[in-house]
């Protein structure tokens, strides 16, 4: 039986392993699809060895840059982007092979494109982690402008307060890459004059946990276009079997 899974730390809210063992057994596929929590990304390498029936995994925080030097080969996009969350695992006698791919940037611009309208020039991008690098090259290949935000300061990123409601009407599309506001800490949000939003804001949480975040619901209450995560990570899964399959 062939085996899939998703490696991360930690691993509470998966929506992969319930989303691929449906399909599973939805399409009579003999394979299993399991979560393997590793707190350091140096148990990496055991979960190849022990796991020989492994023909792809998916990759999540901490872990998407981390794993990149762990692999044999990493797709353009991914090396672009400087992160993997989709790697395939082939077999060539004894050797196995580990090629990296990034579905990130396929999930997302599929599904923020039909939203976007000819005012969305400029996006502010919440977060500088793993996901935050596919989000701002999809942007860009969209035609847009982008801009980090991080809490510290750090080069070629403004910080939350140096964020004003004067911005808001140029930089008028908003992708939240952090865990700010999921689930358990539903009653957060980032901080952001939500108040000069109206209704050519754009706000995009890649969280789907609560599907609708304190942000999205600040966003909206002022008349902003709001979408959570929920189907990037269809998306995703689509693009990972795809990347699984296809040589």
């Amino acid at each position: 039986m062939d085996k899939y899974g998703l490696i991360g730390y930690p691993l509470v809210h998966s929506f992969s392993i319930s989303y691929f063992n449906e399909k599973f057994k939805n399409e009579g596929i003999d394979a299993v699809y399991e979560n393997y929590e590793i707190p350091t990304i140096e148990q990496f390498p055991e979960i190849i060895d022990t796991n020989p029936q492994l023909r792809g995994l998916n990759v999540t925080i901490p872990y998407k840059e981390k794993v990149i030097g762990y692999l044999d080969a990493i797709s353009p996009e991914a090396n672009e982007i400087g992160a993997v969350n989709v790697i395939k695992i082939t077999h060539k006698g004894k050797k196995v092979i580990l090629k990296g791919y990034n579905s990130d940037v396929i999930g997302f611009t599929r599904s923020i494109e039909p939203l976007l309208d000819s005012f969305h020039k400029q996006a502010l991008i919440l977060g500088t982690g793993g996901a935050s690098k596919a989000i701002e090259f999809g942007l860009k290949s969209l035609g847009l402008k982008t801009m980090k935000v991080s809490r510290s300061v750090k080069p070629g990123t403004i910080r939350y307060q140096d964020i004003t409601p004067e911005m808001m009407k140029d930089w008028n599309v908003i992708i939240n890459c952090t865990p700010c506001g999921m689930y358990p800490h539903s009653d957060e949000c980032p901080q952001l004059p939500y108040e000069a939003m109206d209704s050519h804001t754009l706000l995009y949480d890649l969280i789907y946990n609560p599907d609708e975040t304190l942000f999205m619901k600040n966003g909206k209450a002022n008349g902003a276009i709001v979408k959570n995560g929920l189907e990037m990570l269809l998306l995703q899964a689509f693009a990972s079997w795809e990347f699984w399959h296809n040589d």
